[in-house]
């Protein structure tokens, strides 16, 4: 501290003067303590969490399952009712049209790894909070730093607009490939498919991003 700066100072009553760094969220850890677990480590981490106030509200944590080493990585939005209950990301009716998707290009659930931005249970089934997504979502760029995929199928919008970092409507979205960075995945987004079971018009259009996911991951070597 300079003397000029000390005098000011002093005149207050402060005699000594801390430059603040800044306040990691309650029950937040450093990014860089995500970055080194290994999936052991991060399922732990997970199932531990108390980053966010869902911790109070949920049933269970919903990791992530399937294929480690999976080239496909599909993320949606946060688990449901019956995903809380289970613990398992897209079960239910959603869950077994994901399923009929992915078979229609030639795979079986078993060999993708299905994750979420968040991995609690907002209650109500509401959008996840901003603050919510700010805690969570270094565990899934963990989950994208171990799997490494070929691709990411992101499905429905807050899942797209949340790993894409941007606020453009999923309609925008569809029909080309997106890098997320820094890790340098092709992203490709489509329906999610509680929308479709809703929508079944819209179908078309998700075989249509589906084709455009094969594409892109031939183009991979996947």
């Amino acid at each position: 501290m300079d003397a000029r700066r000390a005098a000011i100072l002093g005149t207050i009553g402060v005699d000594r003067f801390v430059a603040r760094t800044p306040l990691l969220a309650a029950g937040a850890a450093p990014a860089t303590a995500t970055d080194r677990l290994d999936w052991d480590g991060l399922a732990a981490a997970v199932a531990g969490c108390t980053r966010c106030g869902l911790a109070a509200t949920r049933t269970q944590t919903v990791f992530g399952v399937g294929d480690r080493g999976a080239r496909w990585l599909v993320v949606g939005e946060a688990p449901g009712a019956e995903e809380d209950r289970q613990g398992e990301p897209f079960v239910g009716r959603a869950g077994r049209l994901l399923n009929s998707m992915l078979r229609a290009v030639g795979l079986a659930r078993e060999q993708v790894f299905i994750a979420n931005v968040l991995k609690c249970r907002p209650p109500g089934n509401r959008d996840p909070l901003p603050e919510e997504v700010r805690c969570c979502l270094p565990y899934l760029h963990r989950q994208i730093a171990l799997i490494d995929p070929a691709l990411i199928l992101c499905v429905g919008r807050i899942a797209a607009q949340n790993l894409l970092g941007v606020d453009t409507p999923l309609g925008q979205l569809r029909g080309r490939s997106h890098e997320l960075k820094p890790f340098g995945t092709p992203v490709v987004v489509t329906y999610h498919p509680a929308y479709l079971l809703r929508s079944p018009g819209e179908k078309r259009k998700s075989w249509a991003d589906l084709k455009l996911a094969m594409e892109v991951a031939r183009g991979r070597g996947a």
